[in-house]
């Protein structure tokens, strides 16, 4: 089995994003519902985020609820979680101030009741090193608030120079039949050289390769 962290899981993870970043969002009895069936599938990573959601009402407010009904199923989870944008935007903000703000928050709403295994900047703000984030996050893992640091959506050589000051724990990029892109942008090859997990997100294609997308009439506009 895949491990992270020194910990196994599942070949297959589940995401929480459409659990609260939803005009109407299901009701905690489906999700709880939903969460433990993954458990009892071997899907035991789990994806979570500041941004899945609104400042009042994300991911981490629900598993939250959910840790607190089931806390013997904490330990049980290898939990990831993207932050690092700007509170209530879709902005990256690298900021030494916003790095902490953002960890500081998803601490303050797991409230002790799950680890925070893995936190994750959503994108990489190119105003600032990545050199410099990863230093920041490093300090949380040192002090154990966090157990390791993972990247979203970046290149090659910024995991090269992240994994440099800090062991990534995780690298979570967009990967399926539908979109092959890391095996040509060197992105696999890059944390198959320094034993990097990687994370595919929308391993179907986005509904492309469920039969949900048939024509180009059935993709939303943007």
């Amino acid at each position: 089995m895949p491990s992270l962290l020194g910990k196994e899981v599942g070949p297959i993870g589940y995401g929480t994003m459409r659990m609260t970043w939803n005009a109407q969002p299901p009701s905690h009895e489906v999700c709880f519902e939903t969460l433990n069936t993954t458990l009892e599938l071997g899907a035991n990573f789990w994806n979570a985020g500041e941004l899945y959601g609104t400042p009042e009402y994300n991911s981490l407010h629900l598993l939250n609820k959910y840790f607190a009904k089931y806390p013997e199923n904490a330990d049980k989870v290898v939990l990831s979680v993207k932050g690092g944008l700007k509170k209530g935007e879709l902005v990256p903000d690298g900021s030494e101030e916003n790095i902490r703000r953002s960890v500081d928050e998803c601490l303050r709403l797991l409230d002790g009741k799950k680890k925070l295994d893995i936190f994750e900047c959503a994108r990489q703000d190119s105003a600032f090193p990545v050199e410099e984030t990863i230093n920041v996050l490093a300090e949380y893992v040192k002090e154990g608030k966090i157990g390791g640091i993972g990247l979203s959506e970046v290149d090659a050589e910024t995991i090269r120079r992240a994994h440099k000051v800090h062991p990534i724990a995780a690298v979570e990029v967009e990967m399926s039949l539908w979109s092959t892109d890391i095996l040509q942008n060197d992105i696999a090859k890059t944390c198959a050289e320094l034993d990097i997990p990687v994370i595919a997100y929308s391993p179907l294609g986005r509904g492309v390769l469920t039969g949900a997308v048939t024509s180009l009439a059935d993709i939303p506009p943007r």
